[in-house]
């Protein structure tokens, strides 16, 4: 088959869903996986309006099921074959500290870590015989700068940098890249449908009540100015057709300003600047 393959991991909305559309676009066979395959249905509807509805090929992954992930992997190996993963599939948890079970903790790492791992590893033999191929990892600012009531989910995309920077080493020698993708807001959904607030933090007699809704507010207010996800999806098909890619990508408003200053001024600079913007 001269036909490219691409797989993207959480294909039923958001970035997946456009990153799908975008590789299909270029002429890449596209095995679209989701949790529910019954949320294809708005992946289909723009794919058919397209005319690209002949390269997707829509799978069943959950990748925190280790049947699911096997399901999934004999599949692949009946294909033979992987030219790119793009590893989409994830959530945000929030809350604060001292008010989240350890089992939320759990289940945020469960997708946005060792989900992406398991997925990596079925991949990984394809790619390393063939001496070629591209990984590519959706993390997020928050996988740089932390942000208060999101710990889950931002301690998720710092294990997710550490561990794509190792991998990103043990599979160069191999001819195989990997890469990060970073971006800002977008209007992906994750922050207003797609965050899972611990309960506690959501009561009144909680003692960071008032300061989650502050937060709360400071995303509402922000939504507006969301960019559009198909600006990520673009870039990610860049990274997949370019020859020895960047590992780091960020992209978004304000995105690669905001880590230049964190990583140039000192802390208690950067700890006042923070909560100045969150009066």
């Amino acid at each position: 088959m001269d036909q490219l393959i691409a797989v993207v991991t959480g294909s039923s909305s958001g970035f997946g869903l456009e990153t799908c559309l975008e590789f299909a676009s270029r002429g890449y066979l596209v095995i679209a996986t989701m949790r529910d395959t019954e949320k294809r249905t708005r992946l289909m509807e723009l794919a058919t309006k397209q005319g690209l509805d002949g390269y997707l090929d829509i799978q069943p992954l959950d990748v925190t099921d280790g049947s699911s992930i096997m399901a999934w992997s004999h599949y692949m190996n009946r294909i033979g074959r992987i030219d790119v993963l793009v590893n989409n599939a994830g959530y945000a948890g929030a809350g604060f500290v001292e008010e989240i079970p350890l089992d939320e903790y759990r289940n945020q790492f469960e997708t946005n870590v060792f989900g992406v791992i398991a997925v990596t590893q079925v991949v990984l033999p394809f790619m390393r015989e063939a001496g070629k191929g591209k990984i590519i990892n959706l993390s997020s600012i928050s996988g740089r700068i932390a942000f208060p009531g999101l710990s889950p989910y931002i301690a998720s995309k710092h294990a997710l940098e550490g561990w794509s920077e190792s991998l990103r080493l043990e599979m160069k020698p191999f001819g195989v890249d990997v890469a990060n993708v970073e971006p800002g807001s977008f209007q992906t959904g994750i922050w207003s449908t797609g965050k899972q607030i611990t309960e506690k933090s959501l009561q009144t007699d909680s003692p960071y009540y008032e300061t989650m809704q502050k937060i709360e507010k400071y995303i509402k207010d922000g939504e507006p100015k969301y960019e559009d996800p198909h600006l990520v999806a673009r870039l990610i098909a860049d990274i997949a057709e370019k020859e020895n890619p960047t590992f780091r990508h960020p992209i978004g408003k304000g995105v690669r300003i905001g880590i230049a200053l964190k990583n140039s001024i000192p802390w208690k600079y950067w700890e006042r600047m923070f909560f100045s913007k969150m009066k």
